[in-house]
């Protein structure tokens, strides 16, 4: 049976990957109310992307800052992406974006088949926050739509050769990315939820969200092109 209920992990990257990439949007925006037409829900957790790491290096050419005011660029960053994202989605998205992950007596009651989050606080990315999301929405898997089509053996920008895995579990994951959250940090799906997504048995499906006809495929429970981490 097709799932009803989708939470999106949306990589800030694909939102503002230099200028505010309105192609996508449009698209994405299109394969979303097409599934709400089919009586379907969305919870979208936006991330900061280039936005936040912008901010983060143009304060550190000035002089050296504290993690902790990095970590607060790139929430504020996701915060406005966040914003815009339920700004296009208006007629039918929840009017109050979330902040904070265990305060969702607004989500638990909305009529709203869209809800967007951002950022929370620092030490915590938006990958994140979606693992919280899911554990307290009663989701036991979520869409991670980064730039990159799934994870790879190594890095497939560098390696033509590079070969992509269809699933991994999360121990072999781990073992790639290490255990390690940075401010700006970018991997496919961050250290720090991916060990609070092992330890709930949630699975990830990482994909490239550029490909929104790969993405409609998915929505629809067809195959698609993506990664699993379970």
């Amino acid at each position: 049976m097709t799932p009803k209920k989708f939470l999106l992990s949306v990589g800030g990257s694909l939102v503002v990957p230099d200028e505010i990439d309105t192609g996508f949007i449009g698209r994405f925006y299109e394969t979303i109310v097409e599934r709400i037409g089919d009586g379907c829900s969305f919870v979208l957790v936006v991330g900061g992307g280039k936005t936040a790491r912008r901010y983060i290096n143009a304060a550190g050419q000035i002089h050296h800052i504290e993690d902790e005011d990095k970590d607060w660029l790139g929430i504020h960053a996701t915060r406005m992406n966040a914003h815009f994202l339920r700004t296009v989605f208006r007629e039918f998205a929840f009017p109050k974006i979330n902040t904070n992950p265990h305060d969702l007596e607004d989500f638990l009651h909305v009529k709203e088949p869209i809800l967007v989050a951002g950022g929370w606080r620092p030490g915590f990315s938006t990958d994140y926050i979606a693992v919280l999301l899911a554990e307290y929405l009663g989701f036991s898997s979520l869409l991670n739509l980064s730039n990159v089509d799934g994870v790879y053996d190594r890095n497939p920008k560098e390696y033509t050769d590079a070969t992509r895995f269809e699933s991994l579990s999360w121990k072999k994951y781990r073992a790639l990315i290490g255990d390690v959250w940075r401010p700006g940090m970018n991997v496919p799906f961050d250290p720090i939820a991916s060990k609070l997504a092992e330890e709930k048995g949630f699975s990830v499906t990482v994909m490239d969200g550029a490909d929104t006809e790969n993405l409609r495929r998915v929505l629809l429970g067809e195959r698609g092109i993506g990664t699993v981490l379970h």
